[in-house]
C-alpha cells in the first residue's frame, strides 16, 4: 500500500508540473503580487509553493510572457506581475491545447475501461 501511495504521489506531482504554467498564466490577466497569487490559486484548489512560484514567474518574465512592476506606495514594496500581449497570445493557445487534450483524454478514459 505504501508503494502505491508513493507511485501515485510521484505521478500526481508530474501531472501538476505539466499544468502549472497554464494555471499561473490564467491568474495574471490583471496585476498580482506573489502572495495574492498563491492565495488565489490555493482558494481555487491549485496550491503552489512559493519556491515553485517565484522561479516560474522570473522564467515567464524572461520569456516575455509576463511583465513586472514594483509598487512602492504601500507599507512595503511589492512586485506585481501581469501577462504581456505575448503572454495573452500564448495563454490563449495553451487554453486551446488544454481543451483539445482534455477532450481527447476524456474520450480515451471513457473507452479504456
Amino acid at each position: 500500500m505504501e508503494e502505491l501511495n508513493e507511485i501515485l504521489s510521484s505521478l500526481t506531482l508530474e501531472l501538476r508540473r505539466g499544468t502549472i504554467v497554464l494555471s499561473v498564466l490564467s491568474q495574471l490577466s490583471k496585476p498580482q503580487y506573489g502572495y495574492t497569487l498563491v492565495k488565489a490559486m490555493e482558494d481555487k484548489g491549485v496550491p503552489i509553493d512559493t519556491n515553485t512560484l517565484y522561479p516560474l514567474l522570473r522564467r515567464l518574465e524572461k520569456q516575455g510572457l509576463l511583465i513586472s512592476e514594483w509598487e512602492t506606495d504601500g507599507s512595503k514594496p511589492r512586485k506585481y506581475y501581469r501577462r504581456t500581449i505575448l503572454g495573452d497570445a500564448v495563454y490563449d493557445r495553451l487554453v486551446k491545447q488544454w481543451r483539445e487534450m482534455t477532450e481527447s483524454m476524456n474520450h480515451l478514459l471513457e473507452q479504456g475501461v
